[in-house]
């Protein structure tokens, strides 16, 4: 299900924008002001971000600027400003779309299936999130707020591997299977030791060890 963040401070303007969102089938998450937007936007995975210009303690360009300089999310910004220097400001501070209010909601959805078909080559060339983390299976890289993680190739395909079975407990043999190979006699303790490693090496605690069984992703983590 798509993601969306509204950051509105109007709270009629916010309720109704919910309410339509969610008749679409998005999943809404809000927020009132810049600093507590901010605050979700970069602890949470969103598909696409709607944005009040003018927002109280923070205002909505330095909120787009702030996000953009950690991810790519599409970002659209709402504003009442109707002057063409308010709307270059907006791509100014890397924005992907304006929308001026009034607005109709026809068009919002309009707008924001143009930006998720423009995050598409995102998808296609291999990237998976964990949260805050980026995973970009092309280049073998991982990334947090734009840093490199140092990870082994073996850590890295445990750790694509887990991602990819959301949801799913892998067992040792099958992570053994997977990543060195069916023909690869070890220890099942090898995958545990990689893990150990790669838990000290990743900024969140998203690696849950089922008993008994194996590992998982934890999901209320990588959301």
């Amino acid at each position: 299900m798509v993601r969306i963040l509204v950051v509105e401070d109007d709270q009629y303007i916010l309720e109704l924008i919910e309410e339509f969102l969610k008749a679409q089938n998005y999943e809404v998450i809000s927020a009132m002001d810049g600093m507590s937007g901010l605050e979700i936007a970069l602890s949470e995975h969103f598909d696409v971000i709607l944005l009040d210009a003018m927002l109280p303690n923070l205002d909505g360009f330095s909120v787009c600027k702030m996000i953009r300089n950690k991810k790519e999310v599409p970002i659209i910004m709402l504003t009442a400003l109707q002057e063409e220097q308010d709307q270059i400001k907006a791509f100014e501070h890397l924005a992907d779309d304006f929308i001026s209010k009034p607005f109709s909601f026809n068009v919002l959805i309009k707008r924001i299936e143009a930006v998720l078909r423009r995050a598409q080559p995102l998808q296609q060339a291999n990237i998976l999130t964990c949260g805050p983390i980026i995973v970009n299976r092309d280049a073998y890289t991982l990334t947090y707020e734009q840093q490199l993680i140092d990870c082994t190739v073996k850590e890295f395909d445990l750790f694509v591997y887990l991602l990819e079975n959301t949801g799913k407990v892998l067992t040792r043999d099958q992570m053994i299977d997977h990543v060195w190979g069916y023909d690869y006699y070890a220890d099942s303790r090898i995958v545990d030791a990689h893990i150990k490693n790669l838990r000290k090496k990743l900024p969140i605690d998203c690696i849950k060890t089922i008993k008994g069984v194996g590992y998982t992703i934890d999901q209320t983590i990588c959301a």
